[in-house]
């Protein structure tokens, strides 16, 4: 793997990124990348300090000419979305990403690439260490846990940073510039239940739901993916109604950021249900395959009788709640943005459901470039839950970042890539959260700007980065980095 990356173009960017791969680096677990990003930045001489939430500072002077311009903040985070394919054996506390070539992408082995935000991450490294690109004063900011609070840029304190102009590195189309981004909410709803001892003459089935593709749940929210919790719900909703299906377990998703790829449930039936259940639920799943063929043309959902029929399950009448709750719960786009062409304005993930052992809990994330929409379509989700007796909490709210079409770096970039590409960039906002806006909080003066190579599959296994648009990206920011304002 190493030297099939390291020679990749620009190899200052890839080595870095290989570099960065072969330290494990989980949200929330970040204590190995953050002694390595210290070790990085003290063995080239470089002030490197820890903040108090330990987000990692690299400070490196301007280059000689460039004294005189406004000081940049380049900005990535340090952590990584670690998602893996069911039947792939990795140990991402332990374990570097095993990565490979494949045309034009680098991908991983049934796991995610971490190009999310490594790349932006390696490119910042790559200019740290460069001693022949021109570039003002820089100040590096590594932020931790991004993906699972954004932690590291809540707790960034005024003060800590003195730059005027921030690059945000974080965009994964390369003809687009970031303006703006989505705020989020975290909405979760749990109940308990009285479990009841499974009918006799009953038989149990595993439910399972996979071949999804997945993906992140802001920027891939619009191109109609199937939600492995949904699917699973609408199988046990008319096996319920149809056959007195009840559940013992369930367990679906596994981040509030990533579109949940799959779902597995454990139910039983009464035994003379068992042919007829069977033949009539693979009606419903060829009417889902239908829906999505387009979309998911790998979607399986898989029926097995189990050996050893659950001992217990949830009672009727909390299931049939549940179930209606589940249904009415929005999941996908809400509204679409009447302020710029083809961005989400307001969403849901249904992220993560698990039952069983009489408790139950359903994990959303909602997003919204409008603050009082992100709440009311919140409220919603709420609402459908505690009609069912559930409780709801609201909580890891983080604000949108308002654009700013007059933005004095926006004026910088946007001549430098219609020069590069020959053709003008999308100026957007988009529907993911980027850190601009939280940062935004504690250095409202500061002039933000965001963009980077171009990643697809972001938060799933099937994540993979463009090489030719990071040579792209790479170039542009370069380019960019010798044209920052004067002071």
């Amino acid at each position: 793997m190493s030297k099939e990356i390291r020679n990749l173009e620009p190899q200052a960017l890839w080595n870095k990124f290989a570099d960065l791969n072969a330290v494990p680096r989980p949200s929330k677990k970040e204590d190995r990348v953050i002694a390595f990003m210290k070790d990085f930045g003290n063995k080239l001489g470089l002030e490197t300090f820890e903040d108090e939430i330990r987000n990692v500072i690299i400070r490196k002077p301007a280059t000689p000419g460039m004294e005189n311009r406004k000081t940049v903040v380049l900005q990535g985070h340090l952590d990584m979305v670690h998602q893996k394919n069911n039947d792939t054996v990795f140990d991402f506390d332990n374990q570097g990403i095993d990565m490979y070539v494949d045309g034009d992408w680098v991908r991983a082995k049934g796991t995610t690439l971490g190009a999310d935000n490594g790349l932006g991450v390696a490119a910042i490294m790559a200019i740290l260490e460069s001693t022949d690109i021109a570039h003002p004063a820089i100040e590096a900011l590594f932020t931790i846990d991004e993906e699972t609070g954004m932690t590291g840029a809540f707790e960034l304190k005024a003060g800590v940073l003195q730059g005027e102009i921030l690059l945000n590195l974080d965009t994964e189309e390369d003809d687009e510039i970031g303006i703006g981004c989505a705020g989020g909410i975290d909405v979760t709803a749990v109940a308990e239940y009285d479990e009841e001892p499974t009918p006799e003459g009953s038989v149990g089935y595993t439910i399972t739901v996979k071949g999804l593709k997945g993906g992140h749940s802001g920027m891939d929210i619009h191109r109609g993916l199937g939600n492995a919790n949904k699917i699973m719900n609408r199988i046990l909703f008319d096996a319920f109604d149809d056959f007195g299906l009840q559940i013992s377990t369930i367990k679906g998703g596994s981040l509030r950021n990533a579109i949940p790829r799959e779902s597995v449930a454990e139910v039983i039936i009464a035994a003379v249900y068992d042919e007829a259940f069977v033949f009539d639920m693979q009606q419903v799943v060829n009417e889902v395959k239908n829906e999505l063929k387009t979309t998911e043309p790998n979607l399986e959902v898989v029926f097995e009788k189990m050996k050893k029929t659950p001992k217990t399950v949830m009672p009727s009448m909390a299931q049939h709640y549940f179930v209606r709750s589940m249904y009415a719960a929005h999941n996908g786009v809400y509204r679409m943005s009447a302020d710029f062409d083809n961005l989400v304005e307001t969403s849901n993930n249904i992220a993560i459901v698990e039952v069983g052992a009489g408790k139950l809990e359903v994990k959303c994330l909602t997003r919204s470039s409008i603050e009082t929409a992100k709440l009311d379509l919140a409220t919603g989700i709420q609402s459908a839950f505690e009609l069912m007796g559930c409780e709801v909490e609201m909580g890891g709210a983080y604000p949108g970042w308002t654009p700013n079409p007059e933005s004095e770096i926006l004026k910088v970039l946007l001549p430098i890539y219609e020069k590069q590409n020959n053709e003008k960039p999308r100026v957007a906002a988009c529907h993911a959260g980027l850190e601009c806006g939280i940062l935004g909080i504690n250095y409202p003066d500061m002039d933000m700007i965001s963009f980077g190579p171009t990643i697809l599959g972001a938060h799933s296994p099937d994540e993979r980065a463009s090489i030719t648009s990071s040579q792209k990206f790479w170039k542009f920011l370069v380019e960019v980095l010798g044209n920052i304002p004067l002071k």
